[in-house]
Order: C-alpha cells, then structure tokens, then sequence
C-alpha cells in the first residue's frame, strides 16, 4: 500500500486528495476542497492579488499538515490557468515551496484537458457516440469531444468563470443585455469550437465537476431526492433550464437560499451556467451527464500508469 496526494492549485478552488493505492485498488484517505480564489482581484490584469497569495499559503500549509497527519510520501501538485497566466506565477508558487517543500508543477491548457479527459472516463462509460466534455474552471475552460476509444479534438480556452465575472456580471441579477454581450463574447471565443461540433456532432454534454456538480446538488435537495454516493450523475435539459432560469433571475443573497447552493460557487455560478445555456443553445444535445471527477483523479490515474512522474 502507498499513500498518493495530489494537490490541485485551481483558480477558484484548491483541492486535496489523499490516496491509498495498491494494485488496482484505490482508496480515499481524504478528500477536500477550498475556495482560495486565486484569481479573485488580479487574474484579469494578469496577476495574482496580495490577497489571494496569503490564503493559498494559508491553503498549503493547511495541505501540508493533513498530509503529514496521513503520513504521505508521495506528492504531486499541479497549478492552472490563473498560475500560469499570472505576471507573478512563478514568484508566489516559490513563495509556497519556500514555505511547504511542496515543489508545484504547472501544467499546460492541453495537459489540463488531457487529464480532465482520464477522470472523465474514471467516473463513467462515455459510450459510442462523441460527446463532448466540458470543464469550468475559474480561469479556463477545456472542451473534449471523443468518445469511450476516442478523442477526436481537445482544447483549453482562457475564458474561465472568474474571468466572465470580471468582465460581464455588472449587475445583479445579470441583464439580458449582459447575458447578451457574454453570449457574442463566447460566440467570437469559441469560434474553433463551432467548427469542430459541427464536424463531429457530438449530442452528448458530459459536464466535469465544478458548477456541474452543484447543478445536480440543487436538483436533488430541491426535488427532496437523497442524491446516492456515486460518481456519475445525469441532469436532463429540463432540469437544467429550470435551474438556470432560477440562478439567472435572483440576486446573491437568493442564491444562496437556493437548496444545494454553496458559497465557493454563488457568483461563479451565473457566468457558469450562462455559458452552459450558450452551448445547449447553440448544439443539438439530447442529454446531460456529470462526472465528479476531473482534473486531480485524471492527474491520479497518470501517476499510477506512470505516465507522470513524481519528482
């Protein structure tokens, strides 16, 4: 048996999760998300706040004593989109090894997607047909359009939802005209992505972790349904646009009387779904899937085939 931890430096969430592998077995030791908002106050002009560099160390170091108390050996940190964009990145992720001795490795927007694509097929079957992957991160979104054998195209775009608040979520709730703009925003950035949909027209939205999964934490606490201990969920349009129309409609302190709404995703979460909305618009997708894995299981699963080492 050996204890694996990998450490997810989001722009919106950093994420722990401890491991015990041995063989084909894996167990979690421990498993735990905290809103740092990394990118709060700076990601849109290409840094990272004073601020926002004091809670990530608080963050880490937090890390750092969970994993000695789980007598860990093995750590692999990964950092993002608002690490990677930051003019002073590199300083604060030195600032935190200086701090920890946990060395945090930045991964590239396609190694981002990649990863993501290795949780997703974790969680659950894809199927036959192209689907498409969709993850919502504070600084970038990744989009995968494969199936259960095959991936047709993948590509990370630094549209991220902190940034969407940043530029677009002047009023609260959103206008229309703001959903307006954020909609000819979206239509002019992910032009590749239309190309490509319109090739492989995948009809099925696979939506990984994040927003999506407090889309399905609201759905069931508000359709009074105990949501079952599982990795894989589906939310039917229906669902989804009832949703939407609730969260785009109320200001900040409604949303957060919303049943399974959290704190961490209260403002995100109107840019977030704008941009789901935008998509189901604009596609012929027949169904929703949502997979509580991403990123760090995909980071998990690459380190146990070896395919990414720990230094």
């Amino acid at each position: 048996m050996e204890r694996i931890a990998i450490i997810d430096l989001g722009t919106n969430t950093f994420h722990l999760l401890i491991m015990e592998v041995k063989g084909e077995e894996e167990n979690i030791i421990h498993k735990e998300k905290i809103a740092v908002k990394l990118g709060e106050g700076g990601i849109s002009e290409g840094n990272i706040s004073k601020a926002a560099e004091e809670r990530a160390l608080k963050t880490m170091l937090y890390f750092k004593d969970k994993i000695k108390e789980e007598q860990v050996k093995q750590v692999f940190a990964s950092a993002t989109s608002a690490m990677r964009n930051a003019s002073n990145g590199k300083e604060v992720m030195e600032r935190i090894y200086d701090a920890t001795g946990i060395s945090i490795q930045l991964i590239s927007g396609l190694d981002e997607a990649k990863f993501i694509h290795k949780g997703v097929k974790k969680a659950l079957n894809i199927g036959l047909e192209p689907a498409l992957i969709m993850d919502i991160g504070g600084g970038s979104v990744e989009f995968i359009i494969c199936n259960q054998h095959e991936v047709y195209w993948m590509e990370s775009f630094e549209i991220g939802a902190q940034r969407l608040l940043d530029k677009f979520h002047k009023h609260d709730p959103m206008l229309p005209k703001d959903i307006e703009n954020l909609d000819d925003f979206l239509r002019k950035e992910l032009a590749e992505l239309k190309v490509k949909m319109d090739i492989y027209q995948p009809h099925h939205l696979i939506g990984s972790s994040g927003t999506f999964d407090t889309l399905i934490d609201i759905n069931y606490q508000e359709k009074g349904v105990e949501k079952p201990d599982d990795n894989a969920f589906s939310l039917s349009l229906e669902d989804f646009d009832r949703i939407f129309s609730e969260i785009i409609h109320k200001t900040r302190a409604e949303r957060m009387e919303i049943p399974g709404m959290i704190e961490m995703r209260v403002d995100m979460i109107v840019v977030a779904v704008c941009m789901i909305q935008f998509l189901i618009e604009n596609n012929e997708f027949i169904d929703i899937k949502v997979s509580t894995y991403a990123l760090k299981e995909g980071l998990l699963d690459a380190i146990i085939s070896n395919e990414l080492k720990i230094s």
